[in-house]
């Protein structure tokens, strides 16, 4: 597999972050392989291992259910789509050669700081948003309308599930949608076209892969996914799309315990279209604050500069 260092010397063109499967077997072989061991890995394998394991030790705490959702049923799912980011690397290793870092950022690995001044930036992006939502006739998502919900033993367990849990799903589908599928479609569509691919198509089944939905639920998620897939590229990696991911479902999760039921926030299908002119400005302000911010610190971009410090990752 040719590695970064040889691609700088040989004077190749810079690699962003949706070409770097060029580093290793690009090609609609190896892509579509890898997607299908992907989605197998996800929706089948990995749920099948974590709901027979609690079975096979007595289902010790309660049943794993979605509907109603108990807290052993909001660990499955969570863990289930954190199990994404072993299942993308290994994927990324097996099917295209290339090894673990590259799957993070251009560097080879999470810039843990950049990642900490991206959630702040969300938070003032969520936060623009939260205060339209204060304004307008229906806020169309999770709100703080109505009495706050009893606590009990059981608010507090998924309290503590979506505090801990949460961060771990959400890079899970970072590393699965902005990551890999970002990649897999850089990696076999060339030029201008290639960079449209890898963002568009991986938010439009970002979005389809939450199911059933109303209107505007649906571009609610697609403008996420878009929003998240353009960072990719104009940030160089995958820290941008989990922060924002992370704070969207802390809020979301957050509120619903609160105020609302949890077991609708799982998966919610219905929403009004109020809840676009939120979505419109906190994509577009983070989109704004992310980009902004990665041209003050002169972040890292692309492989021609990443090559040098730090090395190239070992697997």
């Amino acid at each position: 597999m040719p590695s970064a260092d040889d691609a700088a010397g040989r004077g190749v063109p810079m690699l962003r972050y949706h070409q770097l499967h060029q580093l290793g077997r690009s090609g609609w072989g190896p892509a579509l392989l890898g997607v299908l061991g992907v989605v197998v890995a996800l929706l089948v394998v990995v749920p099948a291992f974590l709901t027979a394991g609690y079975a096979a030790i007595g289902e010790p705490f309660d049943e794993v259910s979605i509907d109603p959702l108990t807290p052993v049923g909001l660990v499955v799912v969570c863990l289930s789509l954190a199990a994404a980011v072993p299942v993308v690397i290994v994927t990324t290793r097996l099917a295209q050669r290339v090894s673990a870092g590259w799957v993070m950022s251009v560097v080879g690995r999470i810039r843990w700081g950049w990642l900490f001044t991206c959630l702040g930036l969300a938070a003032l992006a969520l936060g623009a948003a939260l205060l339209l939502a204060l304004v307008l006739p229906e806020d169309g998502g999770a709100s703080v309308e109505g009495s706050v919900n009893e606590v009990t033993e059981q608010t507090v367990a998924f309290a503590l599930i979506v505090l801990l849990l949460i961060p771990l799903q959400a890079a899970g589908e970072e590393y699965a949608f902005r990551g890999y599928l970002t990649q897999a479609f850089g990696g076999v569509v060339a030029g201008r076209v290639g960079t449209a691919v890898a963002i568009v198509v991986p938010a439009l089944l970002f979005a389809l892969a939450h199911g059933v939905q109303d209107p505007p639920v649906f571009i609610d998620r697609f403008a996420f996914g878009l929003v998240a897939g353009a960072l990719v590229i104009v940030t160089g990696g995958l820290e941008a799309g989990i922060a924002m991911h992370v704070l969207n479902n802390w809020v979301f999760f957050g509120l619903s315990l609160a105020f609302g039921d949890i077991t609708e926030a799982l998966a919610p299908v219905a929403g009004t279209w109020w809840l676009l002119p939120g979505t419109l400005v906190q994509s577009l302000a983070y989109l704004a604050l992310v980009s902004w911010a990665a041209r003050r610190r002169h972040l890292v971009t692309s492989l021609d500069q990443g090559v040098l410090e730090p090395k190239r990752p070992r697997v």
